[in-house]
């Protein structure tokens, strides 16, 4: 918005379901942006979500008024990457129908998945990728992280392509730090803005950040077998896999899947194992946050909803990052108790 690559009001597209700052922050009135939902609403051969893109919600980005799509890939809460299928689709909408889209892209979860993709990689020209080492490396809280933009990028031309009076305004802005301010990338503008330009000399990281970073980076770099890599992806497997056990639904192999968080949707379970007469009965009677407070209160364990994430309002958000491992087969089985005490008060009600 400083550089005029978007205004207040402007179009967004917030690929959904979405890490939540990603939803509250466009609704600011500083940015007050007209939002638009592309929904992850693809289904398995079991019923359960997939969590991939249809066309038909992709094709919601060939609008030219939407100026950029913020995407976290692989996806926050579904921890589902993008398939190649839907990589290429995006590229050719933006290649033959939007070719100003500006697209962010928060891959942190991309090193859960092996032969990650990122949209960078299909369409670098448009794109801002941002990572963040907190995940992989189980630093939250540090904010260690990168943003990166490739050379020849939409973001520049845009700028060179503004009126005389937008670059002299920034110009003007710009001119404390250079004595040709109109030449520098949009990449080291983000840097200066980060501390509103005035203070330029003390913006990015701070040095204890910088060396932490430094120290992961190295040890990546070192860890040339990926035995790291190899060994956090095997723990989040695994204790996915006894979550869905406990549940007691087969979990289909997906090479798309992160497995960092599983969002479990309950009234698709409920359809699954209860049939749809079932699953009208819970959506008349209960609210979808029923399911939390009695999980709490019964099992002392605490979720999060699905629905303010964008995504269905009756599915519950498990992070497998941080309780034992053996502590998931636990939860998929209360999370199935909790689903039982619904059926049970059902079959009661019709005896009535």
């Amino acid at each position: 918005m400083q550089n005029y690559l978007t205004q207040r009001g402007d179009k967004i597209a917030l690929l959904t379901p979405t890490f939540t700052p990603y939803i509250e922050i466009p609704e600011l009135e500083r940015y007050n942006f007209d939002v638009v939902h592309v929904q992850a609403s693809g289904v398995g051969e079991n019923g359960f979500h997939t969590w991939q893109y249809p066309d038909s919600e992709l094709d919601k980005l060939k609008d030219p008024e939407i100026k950029v799509a913020f995407v976290v890939n692989p996806s926050n809460p579904p921890s589902s990457a993008m398939s190649t299928k839907t990589l290429n689709y995006i590229a050719d909408i933006v290649k033959n129908h939007n070719p100003e889209l500006m697209i962010i892209t928060d891959d942190v979860y991309g090193t859960f998945i092996n032969n990650f993709r990122s949209l960078m990689s299909v369409i670098p020209e448009n794109t801002i990728n941002v990572y963040s080492f907190s995940k992989y490396f189980g630093c939250t809280g540090w904010r260690l992280g990168t943003i990166a933009i490739y050379e020849n990028n939409i973001f520049d031309k845009k700028i060179v392509a503004l009126s005389d009076d937008r670059k002299k305004e920034l110009h003007d802005r710009y001119a404390t730090l250079t004595l040709e301010p109109e030449k520098i990338k949009f990449i080291d503008r983000l840097v200066a803005d980060s501390r509103q330009v005035a203070l330029n000399h003390t913006a990015g990281l701070s040095l204890p950040q910088q060396f932490q970073m430094m120290l992961f980076s190295a040890f990546c770099l070192l860890d040339t077998q990926d035995v790291y890599k190899t060994l956090t992806q095997s723990i989040i497997q695994k204790r996915l896999k006894l979550l869905w056990e406990g549940l007691e639904v087969p979990i289909i192999e997906d090479p798309m899947r992160a497995g960092y968080y599983s969002e479990i949707d309950i009234m698709v379970a409920a359809e699954h194992f209860y049939g749809n007469e079932f699953a009208d009965w819970m959506k008349k009677n209960f609210e979808p946050v029923d399911v939390l407070f009695r999980l709490a209160e019964k099992t002392a364990i605490v979720l999060l909803n699905g629905g303010g994430f964008a995504g269905p309002e009756w599915s519950i958000r498990v992070s497998l990052a941080n309780l034992p491992t053996d502590s998931y087969l636990i939860l998929g089985k209360n999370v199935r108790k909790v689903i039982m005490e619904y059926l049970t008060s059902w079959e009661n009600s019709k005896k009535q």
